[in-house]
């Protein structure tokens, strides 16, 4: 596939699409589209600060651009975040003019370029689109609600990077697993390990996570391919504002305790590690009295959930005076013959249409709102601020 065809837009709003969706990584992305990895992350940048209005063609009028940093730079830079893993670009970039010569100093940008394009830095931008915030509830009992979140990332003796996927039960303080990842943390990868974990102690009614991938996306209802997998099990999904991490504060909290129990001194490798992280688990389940549950053990409190697995997951089902309409794989519905977009992160499944007045309806997913379609105008326009969620 490549854009040199005659609507570049929409493959550039595919590209994107498939990039939310979290089942590929920007390398293979650009090697399906028959880009370059440079034209890869060049449109995520821009879609990042604009929007989808990024996407539209720019005049290609010559620019000044800086010249492209060598590779002996890149190297360098490339061992010293190996030496001081746990630094940015600013502090990297004083120790890289300490070792070559003034001329060819890169900025810190381009140290920051270096440290994205091979993983080591999560991208922020002042400017980019992030996830809304959901209706939190309170800790009714255990498997009410399931807390999920990746803590920090750190080396391993051997330089490995590893980061540790946590899941608790909110009520309990119960660790349900920590599980340290050293290939990545796209959806792909952390479904399987959610799937065994409800095989084991059955369905919570909820998950509580942040904004960040895999849990939620910019895209409309925040969801991804994970959390309409959730979805589709029948699990209120529930997210905390931007820059709130006291909406999620137990599992903050339990994050302090294993940093500083297996992360201030890690494992020679991942082999060591992980176990290392199994026995920090069960002293914390078995053994740890916890001042929030008047010194008891979550293990003590913690009861498994009734919910089983499904062996199939249902479908959804909306309710008879709505519309329903199943979006294809562009990320698109059709409507009176015209094409509204949705999400990809939706492709294949069916969405909800509540009338709510003369050609204005309520987008649903599950029970999850995803915004207010406009029929006259043929769009769906995202939901600003907290709202309640439609009760099945």
């Amino acid at each position: 596939m490549s854009w040199n065809n005659t609507n570049t837009k929409r493959e550039r709003e595919a590209f994107i699409g498939d990039f939310q969706r979290e089942e590929f990584g920007v390398v293979e992305l650009a090697l399906r589209y028959g880009i370059s990895r440079k034209t890869a992350y060049k449109w995520l940048g821009r879609f990042e600060e604009e929007g989808w209005a990024g996407l539209e063609e720019r005049s290609r009028a010559a620019r000044n651009h800086p010249n492209a940093l060598s590779g002996k730079i890149e190297k360098r830079v490339l061992e010293l975040k190996a030496r001081w893993p746990r630094w940015g670009a600013p502090k990297l970039l004083v120790k890289l003019r300490e070792r070559v010569p003034a001329e060819e100093w890169p900025s810190e940008s381009g140290v920051s370029r270096i440290l994205q394009r091979h993983g080591l830095v999560r991208p922020q931008g002042r400017r980019r689109a992030r996830a809304q915030g959901t209706p939190l509830q309170e800790y009714l009992g255990s498997n009410a609600i399931w807390c999920a979140d990746f803590k920090g990332w750190f080396s391993t003796g051997d330089g490995t990077i590893c980061t540790p996927l946590t899941i608790t039960d909110g009520f309990s303080r119960y660790i349900l697993r920590c599980q340290g990842l050293s290939e990545g943390t796209g959806g792909l990868i952390v479904h399987p390990i959610f799937e065994t974990v409800m095989r084991e102690y059955g369905m919570p009614e909820a998950i509580r996570a942040d904004n960040g991938t895999p849990f939620a996306c910019v895209g409309l209802g925040g969801l991804t391919r994970l959390s309409e997998w959730w979805l589709r099990l029948g699990i209120r999904l529930e997210r905390s504002r931007p820059g709130c991490p006291q909406d999620n504060g137990r599992h903050e909290r339990i994050h302090r305790t294993l940093k500083a129990e297996t992360a201030q001194s890690p494992q020679a490798n991942m082999a060591a590690q992980q176990p290392a992280f199994d026995a920090f688990r069960r002293e914390y389940n078995e053994e740890r009295p916890h001042e929030g549950i008047d010194g008891q053990t979550p293990s003590a409190i913690y009861v498994p959930s009734a919910r089983e697995f499904p062996e199939r997951v249902p479908k959804v089902e909306y309710a008879p005076h709505w519309q329903s309409r199943q979006v294809r794989e562009s990320g698109q519905i059709k409507w009176q013959g015209k094409n509204v977009h949705v999400t990809v992160a939706l492709a294949g499944e069916r969405i909800g249409l509540e009338p709510v007045e003369d050609g204005i309806w309520m987008a649903h997913f599950a029970t999850h709102p995803l915004g207010i379609f406009d029929e006259r105008r043929g769009t769906i326009e995202p939901l600003r601020g907290r709202r309640k969620e439609r009760r099945s």
